[in-house]
């Protein structure tokens, strides 16, 4: 098992340390929708290689059209078709899910916004209810969680407030173990994994820029997440989105260290090392002394396009579960749904019940 008073702070150390393959992400969804017809992204970039600049600016606000989509009265329909077929309730499920969980380590990974807390305008509003707090806590009291974000650690520490818990911040970039003796309230974690700590003073320059750059557009927000940048759209007005992904485009081309992917409403600003949620899983793993076992299940609950690489690797280990949190039909790797945060409370406490019904009082 790891020594969880180490400090990893390059991203050699984390891959050595885990030794997996990453995909190379991208800006661009799986499918855009155009002109009423769905565009893969093979497609799109092939397309964009022919059109040129103009196609390519075209095919950004395209791609954050798709990132951001409007619930359509045929998604009823839809979904009742995705969920049967593809992708079912997860509550609905349970008993299954939980008989092949039997004789397995059950590890409990959870993203925060969409999934343990509501999509809001402000995302520094982005409040649990105490009542997801009590559920998350329970289940830790059974099951080693964490919590896998986008966020900066620091943030979602701040959201959650349990030190009992993992906390992979910056989609996985910052990574804490539980606070020695679970004293609640205090973040004096010791540092597991940061792998992309050389990027900081670059990250710090491209955050003070963006902030000049875009402060001329209402209802644009950049948020620092130490290691790595969101550029909030949700409350701006489409009109703007072009003048915004310009401004992003134009402040990045003098970072080839950076990259741009896409999440709901928000333009994220990585590193361009190959790291991300589906790292963060399997680091987690290791450190908990479970690389090698076959006896683990985990499963990961997430509602964002960054939490497709935790569903990816636990196809490719062939352990555990993906849960996707959605109200509408998505692309993704995940094998079960759920449709909001408050369905997540309901599956987080029946996995408690379960538990504590196979160890009666």
């Amino acid at each position: 098992m790891t020594n969880q008073n180490m400090v990893i702070s390059d991203a050699k150390s984390c891959l050595t340390a885990i030794a997996v393959a990453m995909p190379d992400s991208t800006m661009f969804p799986q499918t855009v929708s155009q002109n009423g017809y769905s565009l893969s992204r093979k497609k799109l970039l092939k397309k964009l290689e022919t059109c040129g600049n103009g196609a390519r600016i075209n095919a950004f606000l395209d791609s954050m059209r798709a990132s951001s989509p409007t619930r359509r009265a045929s998604d009823t329909k839809d979904q009742s078709s995705w969920d049967q077929l593809h992708h079912p309730s997860a509550l609905s499920m349970f008993e299954e899910m939980m008989n092949i969980s039997k004789g397995k380590q059950i590890v409990v990974f959870l993203d925060y916004d969409g999934t343990l807390s509501p999509i809001v305008e402000d995302p520094d509003r982005a409040f649990m209810t105490d009542e997801m707090r009590d559920a998350v806590k329970d289940v830790a009291k059974f099951f080693p969680t964490a919590i896998v974000s986008g966020r900066s650690r620091a943030k979602v520490f701040s959201f959650v407030r349990l030190s009992e818990l993992y906390y992979a911040g910056s989609h996985g970039m910052d990574i804490r173990g539980p606070t020695k003796g679970h004293k609640q309230g205090r973040e004096n974690q010791t540092v597991i994994c940061q792998p992309a700590r050389e990027f900081l003073p670059t990250i710090n320059d491209v955050y003070k820029t963006l902030i000049e750059k875009l402060k001329h557009i209402p209802g644009a927000k950049v948020e620092n997440n130490i290691f790595c940048l969101s550029v909030h759209y949700r409350c701006v007005e489409e009109k703007n989105w072009g003048d915004l992904s310009d401004q992003v485009k134009s402040i990045l081309k003098g970072y080839q260290q950076l990259r741009i992917t896409q999440g709901r409403k928000v333009i994220e600003i990585r590193p361009t090392i190959k790291w991300d949620k589906g790292n963060a899983l399997e680091f987690l793993l290791e450190s908990l002394g479970y690389a090698e076992s076959n006896d683990i299940f985990p499963i990961y609950i997430g509602d964002d396009r960054t939490d497709e690489d935790a569903f990816k690797v636990l196809r490719r280990k062939g352990q555990g579960l993906g849960i996707l949190v959605s109200n509408a039909p998505k692309e993704t790797c995940a094998s079960y749904s759920l449709k909001e945060p408050s369905e997540v409370m309901d599956f987080l406490t029946r996995l408690v019940e379960w538990k504590q019904s196979q160890y009666p009082y």
